[in-house]
């Protein structure tokens, strides 16, 4: 049997796994596994006395993997920006932000809710975890939004999706596994995220206006603040703004060299938020909360790449990857057609997986066709498919699968922010949460057309870098 049809066999044995409901980790990794055996004993011809010597060079192959790439220095990114975000929470750095966004947007139709899109974007600036965006304005706005008269289920719908916009708004968790998959700049890529994420953040404001002023009773208008409380209001929440700008200049300094590497930049940043979390009375039980749950959640994403790491090991050995990109370059289609199809896929797969393990599994096998599209990494702007050089397409390419991530963390039946909203508030039912979220879809629709139509939204930033 030839490696293609091993890795197809082995790929679609590891699909109905996860769906019968493995977690992927563990579904990837024994997929993985078995394939690097299947592999090996095919090369052995079957031989029954050299299937101990297959099993024996894979668990090898196995174990080494996960520690030469999870070792990495990038991914060290990860648990430092969620650590920024819990500090942030119990240093109230979230109250005072959502308070400020309340006290001077509310006034519109649907203020509070696009207060707490603002707030949440705000939050994400210095936050990686989506699922702790949505899970501690679920805590904040939703209870001052059903006060002054909301509907349960589009408050409900505008937390859930507010959160998802922390996978774009540096720094991303997801961004930073992206960069690490495909060997991307992380820097460029942080970079590429401000910008589509604040435009996603305009176009769920302007959809619930929209809303608020077609039904009147859905998110009524809040009025009665006075310039002096609004001004009152800021310098609490100008913290986030420090931290959001030395991580900028970790990333990226405007004006001459970047102060350093953006782990540097996410290790000053939970080190200043550590300090407001002190200042602002933080006791060593809310530390030992907020270590604990970074540490759950890391160990989670962790667990995540080592798996899938051990698949996709297994996936260069039966040169999948390559074989699928000749395919995809084979097509007599339109490249911007296939590249559609691509996204409307990963739609589809995001109802049934989680964001983190769905980009894990297909990022090998489909990044290189969507680069080979292009006209490979080292094509030139003039010679490209796109009107993008390979860099350029790969962190635009990296953008767009984020931002389906963030669609998927909203889309039934599978959609976490929606559990995690409903798992904080005892008066809201999952099926709530879902139908409050689905005029977002429109919303995030839009956005992702626009992407695609006008790639410059997102290269423009890194273009500078």
């Amino acid at each position: 049997m030839d490696p293609i049809t091993i890795g197809l066999w082995t790929t679609g044995g590891m699909l109905v796994l996860v769906f019968l409901g493995m977690r992927v980790a563990f579904a990837a990794g024994l997929a993985g596994f078995v394939g690097l055996v299947w592999l090996r004993w095919n090369g052995f011809d079957y031989a029954p006395e050299r299937l101990g010597k297959a099993v024996e060079i894979s668990v090898k192959v196995a174990g080494q993997v996960p520690h030469s790439k999870v070792s990495a220095h990038a991914l060290s990114l990860i648990p430092t920006f969620i650590l920024i975000g819990y500090l942030a929470y119990y240093a109230k750095l979230t109250t005072a932000l959502f308070e400020a966004a309340k006290r001077w947007i509310a006034w519109v139709p649907g203020g509070l809710a696009v207060s707490t899109v603002f707030a949440t974007a705000g939050f994400a600036a210095v936050s990686g975890a989506s699922v702790a965006t949505a899970a501690v304005f679920a805590r904040i706005a939703i209870p001052e939004m059903l006060k002054v008269g909301y509907n349960k289920q589009f408050a409900a719908g505008v937390v859930a999706a507010g959160g998802t916009l922390a996978s774009l708004i540096p720094p991303s968790a997801i961004l930073v596994i992206y960069a690490i998959i495909v060997e991307q700049d992380v820097g460029k890529l942080l970079l590429a995220g401000f910008i589509p994420g604040a435009f996603s953040a305009l176009i769920y404001a302007g959809l619930i206006i929209g809303i608020a002023v077609i039904f009147k009773n859905v998110g009524p208008p809040v009025t009665g603040f006075t310039w002096k409380e609004r001004f009152v209001a800021l310098p609490p929440a100008l913290p986030i703004v420090a931290v959001v700008v030395i991580i900028i200049f970790f990333v990226y300094n405007p004006f001459g060299d970047a102060w350093g590497t953006p782990t540097e930049g996410g290790a000053v940043g939970a080190f200043i938020v550590f300090l407001m979390a002190l200042y602002r009375g933080m006791r060593l039980r809310e530390l030992r909360d907020a270590l604990i749950e970074t540490a759950k959640l890391t160990v989670m994403i962790f667990t995540i790449i080592w798996g899938v790491l051990i698949y996709v090991r297994f996936l260069g050995f039966a040169d999948l990857p390559g074989a699928f990109s000749d395919w995809i370059t084979s097509l007599t289609v339109s490249p911007m057609l296939i590249l559609v199809c691509i996204l409307l896929a990963y739609a589809v797969l995001g109802m049934f997986m989680d964001a983190i393990g769905m980009l894990l599994l297909t990022l090998p096998v489909v990044y290189p066709a969507v680069m080979a599209l292009n006209g490979g990494e080292f094509v030139s702007a003039a010679d490209s498919t796109f009107g993008m050089s390979g860099p350029m397409c790969a962190i635009w390419f990296g953008i767009l699968v984020v931002k389906m991530a963030e669609f998927c963390l909203i889309t039934p039946p599978i959609g976490l922010n929606c559990f995690v909203v409903a798992g904080v508030r005892d008066d809201l039912s999952v099926q709530d949460v879902f139908k409050g979220v689905t005029p977002f879809f429109i919303a995030d629709g839009i956005t992702i057309a626009l992407l695609v139509a006008f790639p410059a939204i997102v290269l423009w930033l890194p273009s500078l870098a």
